[in-house]
């Protein structure tokens, strides 16, 4: 998934806004320093959603039977794959 400086700029301060908004942070860094870091931890979740997402997507070509994407048992198998993948990183 691409997203550009824009849109996780964006996505930096409305995460910010919110949590200091609803008290669940009360920053000891200024909020440059603490956006950064907000910015740094959406970067790390998309770099290792694509990661995930390409090591199910090369398990789904290995099969022996072509499988078209956007097909419904494609998208069933793709999902089931993603949530096993994110299990093995106790992500979910």
């Amino acid at each position: 998934m691409r997203l550009s400086d824009d849109k996780i700029s964006h996505l930096t301060h409305t995460v910010f806004t919110g949590l200091k908004s609803k008290s669940l942070i009360v920053p000891k860094r200024s909020e440059p320093d603490v956006r950064k870091a907000i910015r740094l931890a959406i970067n790390e979740s998309v770099h290792l959603f694509d990661e995930i997402d390409e090591k199910v997507r090369r398990k789904l070509e290995s099969y022996s039977r072509k499988m078209i994407e956007g097909t419904a048992e494609w998208n069933i198998l793709y999902e089931k794959f993603i949530i096993e993948e994110m299990n093995k990183l106790g992500l979910e």
